[in-house]
This record gives C-alpha cells, structure tokens and sequence, in this order.
C-alpha cells in the first residue's frame, strides 16, 4: 500500500486515511461497490471489472483528477474523487471561479451501519479538500434522484445553487465555501 495522502485520527473511529486508489490493485473491490444496484448513481453498475479498471486508470492519468479509496482502522470504505472543475465537464454547466474544488464520494456498503460514521469521515474529507492551496469553495453535483446524498450534502452545509442537465444526469449543483 502507497503512503496516504491524507490522514487523521477519527475520534470514536480510528486512524482514517485517502490513498491513491490502484486501478490494477483495487480493480475488484471496487468493482464489487460499484456494480451494485444501490450504486446506479455511480454510474458504473453494468461496467466490467476490465473496464472499471480503465476508467480508474483514465482518472489516474489526469493531473487534474485523483482518486482515493478512504480506509478506517485499514479497512477500506468508499472511493473520494477530487477534480478541478474547470477541466471537468460540469466546468461546463456553471461558471468556475478560482478556488472552485470538486468531489465526489462512494460510500461502500456496511455491514452494519455505524451512528455517526458519515459526519466524521465527511469533516474529514471537507478538512482535506480545504487544506489544497487555494481551495475557496467545494463543489458537488449529485444526480437529482439521489435523495440520500441530497439530505447528506444539504446537512454538512453545502448550499444549492441550478440544476442542470449533463448527458450523464440531471445534477444539482452546490457550494460549501470556506
């Protein structure tokens, strides 16, 4: 396993860390989180291990896209993407300002779920995005019909703006500054 690029200790949960996600390596992990139903709006439910791994590999190329899979206590726990949006797609749909910072985050099955789990990994992810130079405000698109990240997004203070209409989805569009 690579170094982490972020990590802290979660209080009540453990040594939390963002490695670089291994497209070859963790091909069929996350092929197992993604291929699932309850992950549609990952987009990535009829994909083939092969092809989740060249999309990850895609991702890993760019020098404006990064891809981590998260771990508490070891155990891996989701998928954290971050992008420039200025050269993503969604770039297209809003204007970017300086300091724009994008994300994305999976959140892999439980086994059972954990009281307060997502508001710790979530600050820890927000406290991540907000240390890279620059950052003045996080920016997030979930699909429209993905009502759990929704309520998720809105609780931790994102605030939301248009919703607009990608080939991809309908997203709506929100904002957490500094």
């Amino acid at each position: 396993m690579t170094d982490p690029a972020y990590a802290e200790d979660l209080p009540g949960f453990g040594p939390f860390a963002l490695v670089r996600l291994d497209p070859a390596r963790d091909r069929d992990l996350v092929h197992g989180w993604v291929s699932q139903p309850r992950a549609r709006f990952w987009g990535m439910t009829e994909h083939s291990p092969e092809v989740v791994q060249e999309i990850y590999e895609f991702v890993d190329g760019l020098a404006t896209h990064h891809a981590y899979l998260m771990r508490l206590a070891g155990t891996p726990v989701g998928i954290f993407q971050t992008y420039e949006p200025a050269a993503d797609p969604i770039g297209e749909y809003y204007e970017v300002r300086d300091g724009d910072f994008g994300i994305h985050l999976f959140l892999a099955p439980a086994q059972q779920p954990v009281p307060g789990f997502l508001g710790a990994v979530a600050g820890a992810l927000l406290r991540f995005a907000f240390a890279h130079p620059g950052t003045k405000r996080i920016v997030i698109e979930p699909d429209i019909h993905n009502e759990r990240a929704l309520i998720r997004w809105r609780s931790l203070g994102f605030v939301f703006d248009a919703v607009v209409t990608t080939p991809d989805k309908t997203a709506q569009l929100a904002f957490l500054s500094r």
